[in-house]
C-alpha cells in the first residue's frame, strides 16, 4: 500500500504541534496568549507580566511582578571576561551573528544545561531573559569600538534595556513605548524561528542550542530582518513623494517590499502593526517628526491600493525604534531579545510533551540510474 502524502510548500497551513501558549485568530483579529488577547494586555500590563503568563500560565500580581524583576536584576551581569569574546570578532560582524555567538558561548556557563524539567527550564529562561539584552546592547558597542554600558539596577527591565542601547535614561513615555514593542514581539504562535527552536528541542538538545538556531532563522530578511529593511527604505525615500516614487519603482521592478504582507495576516492589517502605528503617531509628535508618520501612512495607502497588501509589525516598529534613537542594526536583535520569552516557553512545552520532528519529502529526482 502506498503512503498517503500531502505536500504544502513552506508547510503552509500544516498543523505542526499542539500548544497552550498562543494562537492567531485571524477572523477575530486576535492574538491569544494563554487565553488573553495580546493587544488588550498591552493596554494595562507590561512585558514583565508576560514572563509569568507564558512560562507559568498566569498573570502575576504586583508582589509577584516585583519579585520577577528583582530576580532578573540579579542575573543582568555576564560572566567575567565575557565581553572579550566580541572584541575578537571582525568589526564587520552583523549584530545578529554576534548575538548568536554570545548565546552559544553562554551555554558553557549554564549549570542547568542538561536539565529538561519545567522548573529548571523556567530558571534558565529567566537567566536568558536577563542576560540577552546585555549581549544585544554591548556586543554592538564593542563592535563599534564604543564603551560597554553596564545595566542600571534602579531602572525597570525595559527602561534598562533601552538605556544600555542608547546610553541615555529613557523618559517614562519612551520606556512605555519600548516596553509595548517588546510585548508585541514576545510571542506569535509558530513563525519560522519558533518552529526552528522546537525542531531542535525535539532532539532533546539544550535550550541554548534551540535559541542559537532561532537566532539564525530570525536573521533572515523574510523573517526578523524585515524591520531593518523598512527603515532603510524610509531613509532612502526621504520625503512623502520620494517614498511613493521609491515604492512605485520597486513595484515596477517586481522587487519584494519589506514590511508588507504576512503568511497569516493576508487580507487584514497585523493587529500589532496597528498598535505600533498609534505609538508612532504619538512619538512623531513628541519628536516633531510628523513627516515620518505621514510617509508611513502614504506607503500603507499605496501598497493597499496597488497590491492589496497590509503592513505587518515590522513596518511601524522600525520608525518607532528610529525615533527612540536605536541603531538600525539592532532592530532585529531587539526583536529576538523580546521573542526570547516566547521561544523559551515553546522549548519548555516541547520538552514536556516531546515528539521528534521527522517529516518526509516529495521526491522529484530521477530513479533507476546505474553506475
Amino acid at each position: 500500500m502506498h503512503e498517503q502524502t500531502t505536500y504544502n510548500p513552506g508547510l503552509n497551513g500544516v498543523i505542526a504541534t499542539e500548544t497552550k501558549l498562543s494562537y492567531l485568530d485571524v477572523d477575530a483579529e486576535e492574538i491569544i496568549l494563554r487565553g488573553y488577547e495580546l493587544i488588550e494586555l498591552t493596554k494595562s500590563k507590561h512585558y514583565l507580566d508576560l514572563i509569568q503568563l507564558l512560562l507559568r500560565g498566569e498573570l502575576p500580581d504586583d508582589e509577584e511582578r516585583s519579585s520577577i524583576e528583582e530576580g532578573l536584576k540579579k542575573e543582568y551581569d555576564l560572566p567575567e571576561d565575557f565581553f572579550s569574546l566580541f572584541s575578537k570578532l571582525p568589526k564587520e560582524t552583523h549584530p545578529m551573528d554576534a548575538l548568536r555567538t554570545g548565546i552559544s558561548a553562554l551555554a558553557g556557563y549554564e549549570k542547568n544545561l542538561d536539565e529538561r524539567h519545567e522548573v529548571e527550564i523556567d530558571q534558565t529562561s529567566r537567566r536568558l531573559l536577563a542576560k540577552i539584552p546585555n549581549i544585544v546592547a554591548n556586543s554592538y558597542h564593542i563592535l563599534q569600538e564604543e564603551a560597554v554600558i553596564e545595566p542600571k539596577q534602579k531602572l525597570p527591565y525595559s527602561a534598562n534595556f533601552l538605556y544600555m542601547i542608547t546610553g541615555n535614561e529613557p523618559t517614562p513615555s519612551e520606556a512605555a513605548c519600548f516596553d509595548q514593542s517588546l510585548m508585541v514581539y514576545s510571542e506569535h504562535e509558530m513563525p519560522n524561528s519558533t518552529f526552528a527552536a522546537r525542531v531542535i528541542a525535539s532532539t532533546n538538545a539544550d535550550i541554548y542550542g534551540a535559541l542559537t538556531g532561532a537566532v539564525a532563522s530570525l536573521k533572515g530578511n523574510l523573517h526578523g530582518g524585515a524591520n531593518e529593511a523598512v527603515m532603510h527604505m524610509l531613509i532612502e525615500g526621504e520625503t512623502i513623494d520620494g517614498f511613493r516614487r521609491l515604492l512605485y519603482e520597486k513595484l515596477k521592478n517586481k522587487e519584494k517590499i519589506m514590511g508588507f504582507g504576512h503568511r497569516v495576516y493576508m487580507k487584514k492589517m497585523d493587529p500589532r502593526a496597528s498598535l505600533m502605528k498609534e505609538a508612532l503617531r504619538e512619538l512623531s509628535k513628541d519628536r516633531n517628526r510628523e513627516d515620518l508618520f505621514e510617509m508611513c501612512e502614504a506607503g500603507e495607502d499605496l501598497m493597499k491600493q496597488e497590491k492589496g497588501l497590509y503592513p505587518n509589525l515590522d513596518y511601524y516598529a522600525a520608525p518607532v525604534y528610529y525615533l527612540l534613537g536605536i541603531p538600525i542594526e539592532l532592530y532585529t536583535p531587539i526583536f529576538f531579545a523580546a521573542r526570547t520569552l516566547g521561544l523559551c516557553s515553546h522549548v519548555s512545552e516541547q520538552y514536556a510533551n516531546n515528539k521528534l520532528f521527522r517529516p518526509r519529502v516529495l521526491y522529484t529526482g530521477p530513479r533507476g540510474l546505474h553506475p
